[in-house]
This record gives C-alpha cells, sequence and structure tokens, in this order.
C-alpha cells in the first residue's frame, strides 16, 4: 500500500479507538453531573441581600428607638449569619426530624397560609344576619327577672324552716313589710331585672329554673336554693331574645370570620390529606398499649 494511503487512513483508526470513546463519554458525564448536581460547596454559601440588611436595621429601629450604628449593624449581620449556618448544620444532622416543637410551628405557619389564601372578603351584612339566625345560642340574650326574697336559713331543721316560712307568710297576708321578715343574708332582697344567668350564679340554677316559672304578684315558695329557702314574689320578668343584627354585629361578625377561618384550615387540610396513603398499624398500637 502506498504510503499516501496508509497517512489517509490512520485518522479514521484514531477515531475509533475505544480509550477515545471512553475519554470521550467520561466528560460529558462530568459535565451533565456538574449541571444537573451543583458543587457540594454551593449549599453552604450564604447570601446578605440588601433586604435584609434593610430589615435588620429596622428591627433595631423599632427596638431601640434609633438608627443602629455602622458597628451594630455588622454586628446583627454577624448574628443572622451564625443563625443561618448553625441552622443549616442542625438540618444537616436531622435535628429538625421528630421534634414536636418544629412540627408545631411548622404546621401553624402552613396553617396560616392556607387561611390567608382561602379567606375573602369581609362578610355582607345578608351573611352576617344569616349567620346570627342559624347560630341563635351564641348570641340569645338571656331573660330577666325581677323579684323579692325573703331569706330563711338552711341549717336549721326541715321542721323549723317550715313554721319560719309559714309564719312569715301569714304575716305578709296581713300586711306585714317585707323587710322586716325572713332572716339577714348578704343576697339582696331586692332583684331588679338580673338576667338569669347570672340569679343562677348567685342563687343555684335550680332557684333561677323555679323563679322563672312563678306567677307574678304574690309570694310563692319555699323555694330553695343552695344556701337555704326562700319567699318570692315576682315583679317582672322579660323572655330570652335573639337580638337584631346591629346590636351584636361586631361579635356575629367576629365569630363569623373566625369560623371561616376554620373551614378554610379544615378544607386545606382535607386536601393535602387526599394526598397522603395513611397506615394505622391497629394491631401494633394494641399491643403497645396492653404493655
Amino acid at each position: 500500500m502506498a504510503p499516501s494511503t496508509q497517512a489517509a487512513t490512520r485518522p479514521a483508526r484514531w477515531w475509533r479507538e475505544p480509550l477515545l470513546h471512553f475519554a470521550l463519554i467520561g466528560a460529558l458525564l462530568f459535565v451533565v453531573y456538574g449541571r444537573v448536581n451543583p458543587a457540594a460547596d454551593a449549599g453552604q454559601r450564604i447570601v446578605v441581600t440588601q433586604a435584609v440588611v434593610d430589615d435588620l436595621a429596622r428591627q433595631h429601629q423599632a427596638r431601640w428607638m434609633r438608627p443602629a450604628s455602622e458597628q451594630e449593624l455588622a454586628d446583627l449581620v454577624e448574628a443572622h449569619v451564625r443563625d443561618e449556618i448553625l441552622y443549616r448544620e442542625g438540618l444537616a444532622l436531622g435535628f429538625d426530624r421528630d421534634d414536636p416543637v418544629i412540627k408545631r410551628r411548622v404546621r401553624q405557619k402552613l396553617d396560616l397560609m392556607a387561611e390567608e389564601q382561602l379567606s375573602g372578603a369581609a362578610a355582607t351584612d345578608v351573611e352576617l344576619a344569616a349567620y346570627l339566625t342559624q347560630n341563635p345560642a351564641r348570641f340569645t340574650r338571656p331573660g330577666t327577672l325581677s323579684f323579692e326574697q325573703l331569706f330563711f336559713d338552711g341549717t336549721a331543721s326541715a321542721a323549723d324552716v317550715e313554721r319560719a316560712v309559714a309564719s312569715a307568710r301569714a304575716a305578709l297576708a296581713s300586711g306585714a313589710d317585707p323587710a322586716k321578715l325572713g332572716q339577714p343574708t348578704l343576697l339582696p332582697r331586692r332583684i331588679d331585672q338580673m338576667p338569669t344567668d347570672l340569679v343562677a350564679r348567685d342563687f343555684g340554677a335550680g332557684f333561677a329554673e323555679q323563679v322563672a316559672q312563678l306567677p307574678e304578684g304574690v309570694w310563692t315558695g319555699p323555694v330553695a336554693s343552695g344556701l337555704g329557702a326562700h319567699l318570692v314574689r315576682v315583679s317582672a320578668r322579660t323572655p330570652a331574645a335573639l337580638p337584631p343584627l346591629e346590636d351584636v354585629r361586631q361579635r356575629v361578625a367576629r365569630d363569623w370570620e373566625n369560623d371561616r377561618r376554620d373551614r378554610s384550615s379544615s378544607a386545606s387540610y382535607r386536601q393535602l390529606r387526599d394526598r397522603y396513603e395513611v397506615v394505622i398499624e391497629a394491631a401494633l398500637t394494641a399491643s403497645a398499649a396492653a404493655r
């Protein structure tokens, strides 16, 4: 074969060398890996932006009521860097895993984000009125009672109480002054338009329920309380009632907003819950509880 022909065929043989193919493939893999997986020290790079510095300066201003000096600002930046380094190192060591405090903080942030995303405009009057009527127990004003009472000490025997009550009843029928009857007590003799829940607080729930059913204008009893027995004359009562929206607008709007936030949080959780497969090892739980 002529020398010129041999020279022409050498590049072709050189291109087919396996060692060259191996080197090229290795170089290609190195480039691809470098793009897909950044250098290991990239995760150790901390950038303190101007926005972070400005925020640190604002926090100092709000706390100390004066601008930070150059050295103070430098110290704040260094403290920020220290916190970031320790945080990253803690994550690398897995300190965030199975920590109930961290879990609670992350959950709270997610709940807050869900509330902000799913909450809408303020409630209209129509929505508030509907909410008021749908939740009467929250806003119904208790009835009121106006009455006089004569007290008879409950530490006495039942027979003595009965005799004292009968004597007072006879005296009242004869026109005696009620203020001169009964026994001394810290309880007021006359109650004017007291809400029934407060009557129950001072005299007992059973007493309030009985007085709410008594006829008006006549002395009735004895009515038992947690302290003793009473002769009672009801002068007036008003029933429990649902107030108009204008009287309780602030309370209704607050409760409506709280309920909306709760619904938003629950809806967000249900969406997340559907993305997970939850396995509850009931047998393992039962055996652990038995031990």
